[in-house]
């Protein structure tokens, strides 16, 4: 059987952009892979918000992370993109990263190069550190992967916000050459940017589409002509979710009716597994009999 960054590689190898929404738990990345999504992102905007109640500003661990993820890669049979932040640390903390997000099931982690606590590349306050330090970082993930972790690499870099998009692109071509196989400009600012990126950035290129963020969110078949592999939605379940729960609380609170809101109960079982479950028992009731 294919491993998960078998199956990753096999879709980027097609030359097709991937839809990419990013989950945040096991049930979310299962709604994904239903609706027929060949890939899903464990982000961690989502994460902090759903497991935490927190924003995404480094409040999170790799512990924590680290199990959410396994979670969520044991429910789904589509690649999962895992968001490991800085690293959460110096080198060796890189590897351990890196090795961890491999043995919890992900097909690809995301290392960046924000300072530490870093925070949502789509919100004011980020910086980054310095282009030998940044480089540093993704030699250690490379190592790492190197050296016994079958996962594909995701090299993002923040630098556009304090340097300008010419540094960004310098240090994404620079992590290319170190073997990272998945290049992420965070937040280009214009559609001319995001061309700029495709462009004059190699291999596979991630952009980080946020809804009311700061890059443009273009249409699938405009990014792939720009020559991205990805489209990644970060924050759009969230988003849909948190509008949806918080309409029915208002519905809830004022008694008025909730139907229109609601899924409906035997879909929502059949969601879960409860189907499935039953099937399994009459099997093995069968058995018995």
């Amino acid at each position: 059987m294919p491993t998960p960054p078998d199956k990753l590689r096999t879709l980027l190898s097609r030359g097709r952009i991937l839809t990419v929404p990013a989950c945040f738990d096991a049930y979310s990345a299962h709604l994904a892979e239903m609706a027929g999504f060949p890939a899903t992102f464990m982000g961690g905007f989502s994460v902090a918000a759903t497991r935490l109640a927190l924003p995404d500003t480094g409040l999170i661990s790799y512990g924590e992370m680290v199990d959410q993820g396994r979670r969520i890669c044991e429910a789904v049979s589509i690649p999962v993109l895992g968001d490991g932040d800085t690293g959460y640390g110096n080198a060796m903390n890189i590897r351990r990263t890196v090795e961890g997000y491999t043995r919890a099931g992900f097909a690809a982690v995301m290392i960046e190069d924000q300072v530490a606590p870093k925070r949502c590349g789509h919100t004011r306050g980020k910086a980054v550190v310095g282009r030998d330090e940044a480089l540093d970082r993704i030699k250690a993930a490379v190592d790492a992967r190197n050296e016994g972790s079958d996962i594909l690499l995701v090299a993002r870099t923040d630098a556009r916000h304090e340097h300008g998009l010419g540094e960004a692109i310098a240090r994404a071509q620079a992590f290319a050459e170190l073997g990272a196989e998945i290049l992420f400009v965070e937040a280009p600012e214009t559609e001319e940017e995001l061309a700029v990126v495709g462009r004059e950035v190699p291999g596979w290129k991630f952009a980080n589409l946020v809804e009311g963020g700061e890059t443009p969110v273009l249409p699938h078949a405009r990014l792939e002509e720009l020559g991205f592999s990805m489209a990644v939605y970060a924050v759009t379940l969230l988003s849909a979710a948190t509008r949806a729960m918080t309409a029915v609380l208002e519905a809830l609170a004022s008694d008025a009716d909730r139907g229109p809101l609601l899924t409906d109960f035997e879909t929502l079982k059949d969601l879960v597994g409860f189907n499935d479950y039953y099937a399994l028992e009459e099997r093995y009731a069968a058995e018995r009999d």
